[in-house]
């Protein structure tokens, strides 16, 4: 037995001095090793059918997941790894239920689950008992902003402003605080998978298409929805406490398809080159380049679109990418995407029951091949596959569906070694990320903590009306003609009529209608401000508000319309206030149809728009008829409230600037963010700091440079059109002139709006440097360097040594430029080390083994010669760990101390041990 306790006890130490030389003392293991050890560790216990469930997510009917429902029994016997809550699928309660009743549900799915593992259950592989293993459920939901259409709770919450509101103010650090109200209001809902935000880029706005993206995207240029994307990801981990998956949508890129895959697979004709500039720029900025971990995407939702020469060849078509496994994973395999992988970054599938993959498949939508065409998608690259609408064409219902594709991906499971391994590696990737999300999966941890009245919603409501407030626009006309063609705030006597574009939605189907804007609703932010209870600058009498419905009654020449007609023809000012313009809403052309059919009506009248929607609905012949147009990008109150303010001239210089396209007012994003001409490009030496203590050198003086000296120029913060810092890889040139001749240009490219190089000067004379980028330029730096000295060096038989000058103490000792054989590589040293410690304590436990053999107690030195290895490598260890006591072998270097911690240890344990073998006498 002690025999076996040595060895047991040798194996342990062997184990652990073999790993430490590739280990630094002071390291500690990471989050992410933490997870992926954990990971590991539940998959090993899971049953087949438990590792299939995880692959799933599901949506279902209603608020209730009592135990008779289909939902409860997908998770308890099914093992489903999550759900999606959604208003199409009444899971919310009316207004003023909608939170408190989304809490208890989320509460509820999360404790059937942990139920459920209390509870024995058969393996229906092997038949016997077994309790399941508790792993969080993902409860997901689409909350996008600016309400519905694309926000799923529509009260209850903070509005946030729409995603091009945050794009319009051009300021990343509101983006972030948007993303911290979303993470906390959902967190305490027990919402841990936030489809959000769109990194689409609407480069080419598609106004009134299918493929409109409207306020659903951060804006046109792939750098900026980059910048802005990345402080919201890390915004909503930092408000839920890292509680919260955030899910990039539409991996690769909606913004050049011409329809949304809703209803159809859309087809793209671009190359891979074509997207890596454009479309992947932003998901390549939120996954493998992210700046830093928490600004980096959790997932990402793969969705169903073709691509058409993708590969090189033109005539050639992929199938939807969620379901084309050579063209998904051409796309994976680029560097970024490969590294976000590696760390263990998710794919989601979009909605695999969604008409537009049951036309793909079938245009007449007759059948529909459900278990083949998920493991189509699986097979594809997707770890998660969302199932909603899944309806197999011989299944009464999407329940038993996927409980079909569940028994079929378990069986294939058993019988499929390879889809076994694929199928480990998708589930340990959501086992990862969910131990990422809780670090130890239990109920505690998973259920929201506080009470929902604790969240502060007034500091919320706040950052949505600085959103509102920065990200107002003035569209038409420009600044510096606004005063003069508008000079003055609406009078007291004023005639108003507002106009404003609304429909309605619910929040359930049993819910009653809510309009998504008020028809008043601008009226009501004007009474407020200005009216008889605040300023006084308006009385109701003067103030009439209709509809689009009502004004596109009016053009159809009804004759209920009589009094809008008559309001109009009397108004002072006419107010629109305009949505989208959408194909399925007619009643959405009525302010482009009266500026076009009833000229008569605005003719000698204040005629203003604000767009609580995209900007780019008018064309140029509407705008020209327009006295001022103002882009607002939201609906919310708070964008009302900054809209009355605008038309009071109480904000006089909207802050913010266009992050779209506008072809109707001739703006082109693309111009507006190069350089502006207009700026001089600060051009410097970018020189060290001095030295805290050491003096700084006068403003004045210009140091000396001589022929082989290298300076370091930086040129920048460089600024576009709407004086934001240019995008990341603008072209700038250095441009170097010597003796009045131009030499070669130093080109390079910005870094936040910066950009830096280095010149070596190689001539004498006069050297002039300035920067250019597009048509801005930079002054010139100017510099005289002198010609060389030559020198005639006779030889002498007897050098004489020429004493080195000492420093003052106020200059710093040079530093010496490393070689490259003086660059060290600590992982080679640390190897080094062990193998000269391990030489050393086998040369010991040779000699006492020896020892032992001369005096013919071979058993007994073989006894020494383990205890010599034993207290060599324990000395060795305590060495390599910095531990107290050992900075005295460390006094000469790390390298020789070590190993001689490592000889006097097996010294004292060839000592040891031979003290304890004297026999008794």
């Amino acid at each position: 037995m002690r025999g076996l306790c040595y060895r047991r006890f040798l194996l342990v130490l062997v184990l652990l001095a073999t790993f430490l030389p590739t280990l630094d003392s002071r390291a500690a293991p990471s989050q992410q090793d933490d997870a992926e050890a954990r990971a590991l560790a539940v998959l090993e216990r899971l049953t087949a059918e438990e590792r299939v469930g995880q692959l799933f997510l599901a949506t279902f009917q209603g608020t209730d997941a009592g135990s008779d429902t289909q939902i409860y029994d997908l998770i308890t016997n099914h093992y489903l790894g999550g759900v999606i809550l959604s208003a199409e699928n009444d899971n919310f309660a009316a207004a003023d239920q909608t939170i408190a009743a989304a809490r208890e549900l989320t509460n509820q799915l999360q404790n059937i689950h942990y139920s459920s593992s209390l509870a024995d259950h058969i393996n229906p592989a092997t038949e016997e008992v077994f309790r399941p293993v508790y792993i969080p459920l993902f409860i997901g939901l689409s909350q996008e902003g600016d309400g519905p259409p694309h926000d799923e709770i529509i009260s209850g919450l903070t509005p946030m402003p729409s995603q091009l509101a945050i794009g319009a103010t051009w300021n990343p650090e509101l983006a972030r605080q948007v993303g911290i109200v979303a993470g906390r209001e959902l967190a305490a809902l027990g919402i841990n998978l936030l489809f959000s935000p769109s990194l689409d880029v609407s480069d080419i706005p598609n106004p009134g298409g299918e493929g409109d993206l409207n306020v659903r995207v951060f804006g046109g240029d792939p750098y900026w929805v980059g910048e802005m994307a990345q402080e919201y990801i890390a915004g909503v981990h930092e408000g839920s406490g890292n509680h919260i998956a955030v899910v990039g949508t539409h991996f690769p890129g909606l913004g050049s398809a011409d329809r949304l895959p809703e209803n159809e697979v859309a087809t793209v004709r671009k190359s891979l080159e074509q997207l890596q500039q454009i479309e992947l720029a932003p998901f390549f900025s939120v996954t493998g380049n992210a700046s830093d971990e928490s600004s980096r995407l959790d997932a990402l939702l793969v969705s169903h679109i073709r691509y058409q020469g993708l590969q090189g060849n033109i005539r050639s078509t992929t199938r939807p990418i969620s379901f084309d496994q050579p063209a998904l994973t051409l796309l994976m395999e680029l560097p970024p995407f490969a590294s976000w992988r590696e760390s263990g970054g998710v794919m989601i599938s979009d909605d695999l029951g969604s008409r537009a993959v049951r036309r793909f498949h079938d245009p007449t939508e007759a059948t529909f091949n459900a278990r083949r065409l998920a493991l189509d998608a699986f097979l594809a690259g997707n770890d998660v596959l969302y199932l909603n609408n899944f309806i197999g064409g011989e299944d009464p219902d999407a329940y038993t569906t996927i409980v079909r594709t569940l028994e079929f991906f378990s069986q294939k499971y058993r019988d499929d070694p390879v889809f076994a391994q694929r199928v480990n590696e998708s589930v340990f990737r959501i086992l990862m990320l969910k131990f990422r999300m809780y670090g130890f999966f239990t109920l505690n941890l998973v259920l929201p903590a506080g009470k929902l009245n604790e969240l502060n919603m007034s500091e919320s409501r706040q950052i949505s009306y600085e959103v509102a407030q920065l990200g107002a626009t003035l569209i038409s006309p420009p600044l510096n003609e606004l005063d003069s063609v508008l000079p003055n705030a609406p009078g007291y006597n004023d005639q108003l009529v507002f106009i404003t574009d609304t429909y309605s939605v619910a929040q359930c189907s049993e819910c009653p209608p809510a309009p998504v804007l008020g028809v008043d609703a601008l009226e009501q932010s004007v009474i407020s401000l200005y009216g008889p209870r605040a300023e006084g600058l308006v009385t109701q009498a003067n103030l009439e508000s209709y509809s689009f419905e009502q004004l596109t009654l009016l053009l159809d020449s009804a004759n209920e319309t009589q009094n809008i007609e008559k309001n109009i023809s009397q108004a002072d000012w006419i107010i629109f206030t305009m949505l989208n313009v959408a194909t399925g809403r007619p009643t959405s052309l009525a302010l482009q149809r009266f500026l076009a059919e009833r000229p008569d009506l605005s003719r000698g009248k204040n005629v203003v728009v604000m767009a609580a929607n995209a900007p780019y609905y008018l064309d140029a012949t509407d705008i020209s008829k327009l006295t001022a147009y103002f882009g607002l990008f939201g609906k919310t109150a708070p964008f009302m409230d900054i809209a009355a303010r605008l038309l009071f001239k109480e904000i006089t210089t909207p802050a913010g600037a266009l992050p779209v396209s506008v072809p109707g007012i001739g703006y082109e994003l693309i111009s507006a963010t190069s350089p502006d001409p207009e700026q001089i490009i600060p051009l410097v030496v970018d020189l060290p700091k001095p030295l805290e203590g050491t003096p700084t050198p006068e403003a004045t003086s210009v140091p000396e440079y001589r022929i082989g000296d290298t300076i370091p120029l930086k040129a920048g913060v460089i600024l576009d059109h709407n004086s934001n810092p240019v995008p990341d890889n603008t072209p700038v040139q250095f441009i170097i002139t010597i003796n009045g001749q131009e030499a070669p240009p130093l080109s390079s490219t910005t870094v936040d709006g910066i950009v830096t190089t280095n010149y070596k000067f190689e001539s004498s004379g006069a050297i002039s440097i300035r920067a250019t980028s597009g048509s801005a330029s930079s002054g010139e730096l100017v510099f005289e360097i002198p010609a060389e000295e030559l020198s005639l060096v006779t030889p002498t038989e007897t050098p004489t040594e020429t004493p080195l000058p000492t420093p003052s103490p106020t200059e710093p000792l040079p530093t010496p430029i490393p070689t490259p054989e003086s660059i060290t590589n600590p992982q080679r040293d640390r190897l080094r080390d062990w193998g000269f410690a391990l030489a050393t304590i086998a040369f010991v436990a040779w000699g006492a083994s020896r020892t032992g053999a001369l005096v013919g107690q071979v058993r007994r030195g073989v006894r020494w010669a383990l205890v010599s290895v034993i207290a060599g490598l324990l000395t060795y260890t305590y060495g390599a760990l910095n531990l107290p006591g050992s900075e005295w072998a460390m006094e000469t270097s790390q390298h020789w101390g070590l190993l001689l911690m490592a000889f006097l240890g097996a010294i004292l344990g060839w000592g040891i041990g031979a003290l304890f073998s004297i026999p008794k006498s």
